[in-house]
């Protein structure tokens, strides 16, 4: 998942190794109802929260860092705007975080949010565009019956 920016870097990169002519397969979640899109980042389960704080277990064995997980919730909420997903962690208390690797000390205000993770959405003609943009040229697309999901298949001009 990339800000638009590296999304056209990247789509760039994959026309410079394709010769005209040939295909690009490409699934993108589409843009729907934030009733049904934030639910699926935040689920009943947890899981998709264990996920979210699995970032924190990471810092904490890779960079010798401090974090305390039951100090943050995960938060998952809609960025109309973007057109994405945004996963959050939240700190439940003021708190502050060493990051021996980094000699960094990282304070917390309680309720204050860290952006972890994006997950973008893309309406067809936003994705077309952007395609077009990296020098591709859409020449299907197939999606389920919600439209929640689409395939697109394009050629490199």
């Amino acid at each position: 998942n990339m800000v638009p920016g590296e999304r056209a870097e990247f789509l760039a990169g994959i026309a410079d190794v394709l010769e005209p002519g040939e295909h690009l397969l490409l699934g993108v979640g589409l843009v729907t109802d934030p009733a049904v899109l934030v639910p699926a980042y935040d689920d009943a389960a947890g899981v998709t929260a264990q996920f979210n704080l699995n970032v924190l277990r990471v810092l904490n064995g890779q960079l010798d860092a401090d974090f305390p997980l039951d100090a943050f919730r995960h938060i998952a909420l809609w960025d109309a705007g973007n057109e994405w997903i945004e996963m959050r962690l939240e700190a439940q208390r003021a708190l502050s975080v060493r990051v021996a690797a980094l000699d960094l000390d990282v304070e917390f205000a309680r309720g204050e949010q860290m952006r972890t993770e994006i997950s973008a959405k893309f309406t067809l003609p936003g994705i077309t565009g952007e395609l077009a943009a990296a020098g591709f040229e859409v020449e299907r697309t197939w999606s389920d019956p919600d439209d929640r999901f689409a395939l697109v298949c394009a050629t490199r001009s």
